[in-house]
């Protein structure tokens, strides 16, 4: 077993890969993820106690999100095999494992102290395609020399920006569309109702670090007028089971004025 103690935002990682290793487990799973359940189970920490049991719908929902940044990372690959994706907070995410097509080149990027549980963990590449840089994700000269020049790049930022503030937000995605022209990012965002609420705590006793950025039009108008930005698209997150998962939200989610109260996934384009 590993032992595992972190606090803040690195904590929230533990949080996601409870949640996602829930659904993976289950004969019904929305995504096939049998990794995230192997690295829970490999670490020495209170998960249930912590975070709950993810009743309600929270594990499939962090299962549907993840499915979703999948299928774009999956699209991003038909269209340019042996591009570099660049994964920013990767935390303790298995997403390569669950999309690698044999071509791609992936770039992770997050704290020290993360990087050395993920080290241990989930080990070093053994493919010759797999980076991973100790660098906070907003400081894109520490981390961009790894991305090679020259090809084409898809960004993710999974459950990441919804905890800076909207100055550090804007200016990380300015920095990488100036970094990397014709490049993408794909980033999920809390409405800007849920950002000015504290995050309410687990049934254990873990209270999320405070939101800071939330998105409404006022924002999705903000970002469009940022340098560089060509675009910016929501995504359709992925059908789930039950008639919450899998008929109401996505259906609400089709309707702009409602996605806006939702939690959300777009994609920006850079020129």
């Amino acid at each position: 077993m590993v032992r595992v103690e972190l606090g803040g935002v690195p904590e929230t990682l533990l949080w996601t890969l409870h949640h996602r290793a829930l659904e993976a487990a289950r004969p019904d799973t929305v995504l096939d993820d049998p990794l995230a359940v192997t690295v829970r189970d490999r670490i020495d920490y209170p998960f249930t106690e912590r975070f709950g049991a993810g009743r309600g719908g929270l594990a499939q929902w962090q299962a549907l999100r993840a499915g979703t940044f999948d299928a774009e990372v999956r699209r991003f690959m038909a269209a340019h095999p042996g591009g570099t994706v660049v994964a920013l907070g990767e935390g303790l995410e298995t997403q390569f494992w669950r999309v690698d097509d044999g071509r791609v080149r992936w770039v992770g990027v997050d704290l020290a102290e993360t990087v050395a549980v993920r080290e241990e963990l989930l080990g070093r590449d053994a493919t010759g395609r797999r980076a991973l840089v100790a660098a906070s994700a907003f400081d894109v000269d520490a981390w961009a020399g790894a991305v090679a020049p020259g090809g084409p790049v898809l960004l993710t930022a999974q459950g990441l920006l919804m905890y800076f503030s909207r100055d550090e937000v804007h200016g990380l995605i300015a920095a990488l569309a100036a970094r990397f022209p014709g490049a993408s990012l794909v980033f999920d965002a809390i409405p800007a109702w849920l950002a000015a609420r504290r995050p309410p705590a687990s049934p254990g006793g873990f209270v999320p670090p405070p939101w800071q950025w939330g998105f409404d039009g006022a924002e999705q108008a903000a970002l469009r007028g940022l340098p560089r930005v060509a675009a910016l698209r929501a995504l359709p997150v992925r059908r789930g089971r039950g008639v919450v998962q899998g008929a109401l939200l996505p259906a609400l989610a089709r309707v702009p004025a409602a996605r806006l109260r939702m939690v959300s996934i777009w994609r920006a384009a850079f020129a």
